[in-house]
């Protein structure tokens, strides 16, 4: 174990860009002391805050706590890097030990009495209103955070809130560990070429390459995430085969084992509802929306009521074409789950005459980042140059040098960690290392993307899946957020906006893969090198809207299921409560809810998502109506209304309110119709 001296976590990052982390000096049982030295310093920051005897001023309050805890975030950072994509049994019981432990920092901060005296005295002061804008929204954010968190609470009530969201740390951590070892631990073993019938050759040899990895004695093997999963749903012959594999991935966290997740998701949402009454809310709901846009837990259910019932509609109309195709081949059975990816990519083939195996030879991983990157030129004139001399942690990431194309200026760093491995958690994501900010000097944001894309046969590229290439622009949209952040705080910067806000600019760009400029330039054969043929554009851009009745069903039932679990403040039974809400709002019976009770890492591995998981349809009608509004100008690539998008929305974080943010993009509100017209469900 490294002393104080020695430890590279507890060092301010050094080298090119302002400093990077030195992930080639960090070890596992450095974490531990480095965490408790970087928290006692931020401990001790707070307090010489709460007790200066100065007059309390904007300087010595609120710039202090910006500037208080360095340390600590650059250790927590690397430490969240390690629990997402370096996970490991050494990794597990320092996490398990410190998160609690980390908890009790923002408890001591948000309770420090004379701390939030200092930032109500300025809230509520004259002196407040000479300051600028930006500077006048920090002060707002800092006292109404402190209130949400229980500032004004009696100390009884304070103890006990803080013994709460101790008790929430360690039991997101455990959460997390226990479904991220069902996904390791779990698979579906292929035995022979026949159970390997009908998968695309690229998606077969990934699946013999993950049996080899794991030292199995069986042809091939199927691991139990999505990016796995999902194509084996949608291209096995084998019906038996796509039921345990169906099986296996709705199941995580659900079996007789010591990894199941229920008794720990309903102690989390008891937690959370004794915490929102001791904050004086009535349900946690309601708290944890009263700093987001929507406000109240009713407008985000009717929202969901008004797009559920054509989408339902869409389904059912879907999955008649399917069970049609069902009887027409003799098939003696009802559409179930595991079936419903499977014949729906037969009616696309046969509705459409596209087939994703004809897109997929056209989707290199590699050409696609590249594209990602030639729509941030157009748009915002951003340019990426890979760098050699940024250390990494693990051989699979690479880093790219952000500028701007006019100037050649660095504007930040880009990490992609595009590949599944042991350890990794599953899905795709966008992180954070360091936030811009001007305070003292110019720091450049550092961001990553994360994803779980199979590597395929040595020396070949990575071919991925239309949706997948969907979320990779998805990720990367969060990633541009951050990248494009020009604030001057950091509390105000890139993705620090609302939740239900945040997913608006990663929607949004997801619009630019389906372009003509896009998919001419960078939809190229692996092996002909030739763009898709118009055909296959003009089949692409039929179909667009093809599927959305399942995609939607699938989300929102979630969305309805996570809103009513943290509206109800009763001890509920998993299994019971999913039966009756799905029940209730009618949900197919051919398909499942995108993330089960004892899976939804969402809302059970950290309160972020929890009541919120419906900000993704929140957004969603914020990014088709945004849309229109490069469809009503010149094209998705106009530049006066991309600059506009960069100036009102991308740069400048959350230094406004992002309803009115929103409407200084667009002029006015954003009109929910535009979501309907987009999924080409019927408009009320």
């Amino acid at each position: 174990m490294a002393t104080n001296a020695t430890n590279f976590l507890i060092k301010k990052w050094t080298g090119p860009y302002g400093g990077v982390p030195a992930f080639n000096e960090y070890k596992v049982s450095d974490f531990k002391p480095a965490l408790e030295v970087a928290m006692q310093e931020k401990l001790d920051q707070i307090d010489a805050i709460a007790n200066n005897d100065e007059e309390v001023s904007f300087e010595n309050t609120i710039i202090a706590l910006e500037l208080s805890g360095k340390t600590l975030n650059q250790v927590q950072t690397v430490f969240g890097i390690y629990r997402s994509n370096l996970s490991s049994p050494e990794f597990n019981d320092v996490d398990t030990e410190m998160s609690p432990r980390l908890a009790q920092i923002n408890n001591k901060m948000y309770q420090n009495k004379k701390l939030f005296s200092r930032i109500e005295k300025l809230y509520k002061s004259d002196a407040k209103g000479k300051l600028n804008e930006e500077q006048q929204r920090l002060v707002w954010l800092y006292y109404t955070d402190f209130v949400k968190e229980g500032a004004e609470l009696s100390e009884v009530d304070k103890e006990e809130v803080a013994k709460i969201n101790q008790e929430l740390a360690g039991l997101f951590t455990l959460f997390s560990q226990k479904l991220l070892a069902e996904e390791n631990d779990q698979f579906l073993e292929l035995q022979s070429e026949l159970d390997l019938d009908g998968l695309p050759e690229a998606f077969k040899n990934s699946a013999i390459a993950e049996a080899k990895e794991r030292n199995l004695n069986v042809l091939a093997c199927i691991g139990n995430t999505r990016s796995s999963i999902e194509p084996f749903l949608t291209f096995s012959n084998r019906r038996d085969l796509r039921e345990k594999a169906f099986d296996i991935f709705v199941k995580r966290g659900d079996n007789s084992n010591e990894n199941n997740t229920n008794e720990t998701l309903v102690s989390i949402l008891q937690l959370r509802a004794r915490k929102a009454k001791i904050l004086g809310f009535d349900n946690f709901a309601q708290w944890s929306l009263s700093n987001k846009m929507a406000k109240e837990p009713q407008k985000t259910l009717d929202l969901m009521e008004s797009v559920w019932k054509p989408a339902v509609e869409k389904v059912k109309n879907d999955v008649a074409s399917m069970q049609e195709m069902v009887n027409q081949e003799g098939g003696n059975f009802k559409i179930q789950p595991w079936d419903y990816r499977y014949y729906a990519e037969k009616v696309r083939k046969a509705k459409y005459d596209l087939d994703q195996n004809e897109l997929k030879p056209y989707l290199q991983l590699e050409n696609l980042r590249e594209s990602m990157f030639w729509v941030a030129g157009e748009l915002f004139d951003l340019g990426f140059k890979q760098v050699f001399d940024v250390p990494v942690y693990h051989p699979d990431v690479r880093v790219w040098e952000v500028n701007n194309s006019t100037t050649g200026n660095p504007v930040g760093l880009w990490y992609f960690d595009p590949y599944a491995r042991q350890g990794k958690r599953s899905g795709a994501w966008m992180n954070s290392h360091r936030k811009q900010q001007k305070i003292e000097e110019n720091v450049l944001p550092i961001v990553s993307n994360n994803c779980n894309f199979i590597k395929g046969a040595a020396n070949e590229p990575v071919l991925i899946s239309w949706d997948d290439a969907t979320t990779l622009f998805h990720e990367f949209g969060h990633a541009l957020h951050g990248l494009c952040s020009n604030v001057t705080y950091p509390s105000l910067s890139g993705t620090a906006v609302a939740r239900d806000y945040v997913e608006f600019p990663s929607q949004l760009l997801e619009h630019w893969l389906a372009t003509p400029e896009v998919l001419n330039k960078f939809a190229l054969h692996y092996k002909t090198n030739q763009p898709l043929p118009a055909v296959l554009v003009e089949r692409l851009e039929k179909a667009a809207n093809f599927n959305e009745g399942f995609a939607t069903v699938e989300t929102i039932s979630s969305s309805f299921v996570d809103m009513r679990l943290h509206l109800t403040t009763e001890t509920i039974d998993p299994h019971k409560f999913e039966k009756e809400i799905l029940e209730e709002i009618n949900m197919p019976s051919e398909i499942v809810m995108r993330h089960r009770i004892p899976q939804f890492a969402h809302i059970f591995s950290s309160d972020g998502y929890a009541a919120g998981y419906y900000s993704y349809l929140w957004a969603d009608v914020i990014n088709a109506d945004a849309y229109e509004a490069f469809l009503e100008g010149k094209g998705p690539y106009d530049k006066e209304i991309s600059k506009r998008l960069y100036n009102t929305v991308l740069s400048i974080g959350n230094t406004v309110d992002n309803e009115k943010m929103y409407e200084n993009f667009r002029g006015r509100a954003p009109e929910s119709n535009a979501l309907m017209r987009a999924r080409n469900f019927p408009t009320v």
